[in-house]
């Protein structure tokens, strides 16, 4: 049972690693200077999917980070 929890982890945390890469940065940065930050604000659905995804993924991690941490100290 703990093989399978380590491998959805595995899964998971690189899952977790390309939708953080695909989310649209949200930080003025260099566009601050010029006032070209707000140019592209908006909200796309499909950002929202992902973001929705994201925090579902997450869960799933610390859920199974929180059920290996039990296995292996109890």
């Amino acid at each position: 049972m703990l093989t399978i929890v380590w491998i959805i982890q595995i899964i998971t945390a690189v899952l977790l690693i390309l939708l953080v890469l695909l989310h649209s940065p949200k930080g003025d940065g260099l566009g601050a200077i010029g006032g070209a930050a707000n140019l592209f604000s908006s909200q796309k659905s499909a950002e929202k999917g992902l973001n929705h995804f994201t925090y579902v993924l997450s869960a799933i991690f610390l859920l199974c980070s929180f059920i290996t941490g039990y296995h292996l100290f109890h």
